[in-house]
């Protein structure tokens, strides 16, 4: 199928209870630590981050425990009770961002006809950003929460080498997701990808000085 509304993959989301937490998750696991991201006062959140090699890279996420609450739900469901007591059991993968060059065709995909397109900044960095209204993660974080970068900078820019790569996500989906998939030309970056079990957590293999690794 010939992409409709054309995408790549730009960053996966890692959620934790607290940066710290998420951080030496991540160094666990990987062998290398993410480096300070920043804050993001609109939905009361920072970060950590990780080059996965080009212009891909890991965000590690958590509730800013100094920031005012956000006036709307935070993004990537972490304000969903379910997410709150499965990261009580440690740091999970909850998502991943796609981005396109142009986010207005967005709305001409049934999954996300209803989000709410914002304007966010941090630092030099200018982007929009495709909000659910409940702010949570799109087929339950199998299909991507949706990007658009404004001018040239990108957070690839300043990471340091990690060692680490992107290799492939892992998930399963009905029918409808995987059409959504083939509409924004996601669908080569999944393997293992089978319809008709829909449910199934997302995973993502990365290439570490230690072999392959799956979140």
């Amino acid at each position: 199928m010939t992409p409709v509304f054309p995408c790549v993959l730009d960053h996966l989301v890692i959620g934790a209870r607290s940066l710290e937490e998420g951080r030496s998750f991540v160094a666990d696991l990987l062998g290398v630590s993410p480096v300070a991201g920043g804050t993001h006062p609109h939905m009361g959140t920072h970060n950590v981050l990780l080059s996965l090699g080009g212009s891909v890279y890991l965000e590690v996420i958590a509730v800013d425990p100094e920031a005012e609450p956000p006036d709307r739900p935070r993004w990537f469901s972490l304000d969903n009770p379910n997410i709150l007591q499965a990261l009580k059991q440690g740091p999970r993968l909850l998502t991943w961002v796609a981005r396109t060059p142009d986010l207005a065709g967005l709305v001409h995909l049934a999954p996300y006809a209803t989000c709410k397109v914002c304007e966010m900044s941090r630092g030099d960095l200018r982007w929009l950003f495709a909000f659910t209204e409940d702010g949570e993660c799109p087929g339950g974080g199998l299909l991507p929460h949706v990007i658009e970068w404004r001018g040239s900078a990108h957070p690839t820019d300043v990471l340091p080498e990690s060692g680490c790569h992107f290799s492939a996500l892992r998930g399963h989906f009905d029918d409808s997701d995987s059409d959504t998939l083939a509409r924004m030309g996601l669908e080569s970056i999944f393997t293992g990808q089978k319809s008709g079990q829909a449910g199934q957590c997302l995973s993502a293999v990365i290439k570490t000085p230690r072999g392959e690794i799956t979140l």
